[in-house]
């Protein structure tokens, strides 16, 4: 075992304190990160649903002809 310096309980409690807070701190900012990395996903999913629609909706094919396509990888 190696030999150095004696640290006491109390520096190392208040250690172990500081290095809680600072971990708690990061989950805090992570879950927010989260949160918002989900926002934005479902934001651009919304808005690649509404366009398209729309190419769906101005298109001259009908459904089952754009549906085929779709399945069928056309």
């Amino acid at each position: 075992m190696a030999r150095g310096r004696k640290v006491s309980t109390k520096t190392l409690d208040e250690k172990i304190e500081k290095q809680q807070e600072i971990l708690a701190k990061s989950k805090e900012k992570y879950e927010k990160d989260k949160a918002e990395m989900s926002h934005l996903l479902k934001l651009r999913n919304d808005i690649r649903k509404d366009e398209l629609m729309d190419a769906v909706i101005k298109s001259n094919k009908s459904y089952d002809e754009i549906l085929a396509y779709i399945s069928d990888g056309k």
